[in-house]
């Protein structure tokens, strides 16, 4: 399944349901296959990813710390961080927000 949020004031930004999923956990939203975020609930869910941005930033940091005072070799993944998968997000969330547009998706 693909997640697909539309809104009048932004191009459409499309997601891969595991990651969609995650970002409407953070933001507070049911992970259902339709639903709105309205103008003034985008800063506090702007916010809200920011904020999961950074600890999961912290956490990833803290784990490679301890695997180096373990003596363990570090393998940087590949895998696509929060922020950046969050980012375009926060984006297309601050552009609607900035023009009272709603964001919607499965609709």
């Amino acid at each position: 399944m693909l997640y697909k949020f539309k809104s009048k004031a932004s191009a459409d930004l499309i997601m891969l349901e595991p990651n969609g999923r995650q970002i409407l956990q953070i933001i507070g939203k049911d992970a259902v296959p339709q639903g709105i975020i309205l103008p003034e609930q985008m800063l506090a869910a702007a916010v809200a990813l920011e904020a999961a941005a950074a600890q999961n930033e912290v956490e990833r940091q803290h784990a490679i710390d301890e695997a180096q005072a373990l003596g363990h070799a570090v393998a940087l993944s590949d895998a696509i961080s929060l922020r950046k998968r969050a980012g375009p997000f926060i984006d297309m969330l601050r552009s609607c927000q900035a023009q009272s547009e709603s964001i919607v998706w499965g609709v």
